[in-house]
């Protein structure tokens, strides 16, 4: 799917590891000042990428978009079933990460909203999803996108490290 001179697509089993650049970078430079610099600075692509599993076989699983530009992958979007038992009926934006050379270009917003469609189109009506507290550039992104804050917060381990989170959702309707 074209937009704005990129092409969207589910990921396959080989965009692992450029993927995992995608997502170490953004940490990298969105979680500067909100996690400490010695654990962001140890962040390793090859690490993370052997995490990752694209084959997209089990439409219940995670299912992950990623934005390409002049065959690079600039950005991803990853989407599921609700892991949350007191929003069951919910579909969840899980992750959304653009390179930090692409912020500003609207590639969030195209992943957004193609999550937000896929979203639809497996019949969810809402979804949520969980943003780092105090990260105001993603708090911003996500209420111009129509996510609210619904009062939840939660401090979950990723990546090793516990991060405070809020929970925002939204009618996809």
């Amino acid at each position: 799917m074209p937009y704005w001179g990129m092409v969207l697509r589910l990921a396959e089993p080989t965009d692992a590891m450029a993927v995992a650049r995608v997502h170490v970078r953004s940490w990298q430079a969105a979680y500067r000042g909100l996690i400490p610099d010695e654990y962001l600075d140890q962040l390793r692509a090859e690490d993370r990428a052997q995490r990752y599993n694209f084959s997209h076989a089990d439409p219940v699983k995670p299912q992950t978009m990623v934005a390409v530009e002049e065959e690079q992958i600039c950005g991803f979007v990853t989407i599921a079933a609700s892991r949350d038992p007191v929003l069951k009926d919910f579909g969840e934006l899980c992750a959304l990460y653009v390179d930090p050379e692409q912020w500003g270009r609207r590639m969030g917003v195209a992943l957004v909203s193609a999550a937000r469609t896929r979203l639809r189109d497996l019949g969810y009506r809402s979804a949520f999803l969980w943003v780092l507290a105090g990260n105001l550039r993603a708090e911003r992104f996500y209420a111009r996108d129509g996510w609210t804050p619904d009062g939840e917060h939660r401090t979950e381990k990723i990546w090793g490290i516990a991060l405070d989170e809020v929970r925002r959702r939204r009618a996809l309707a």
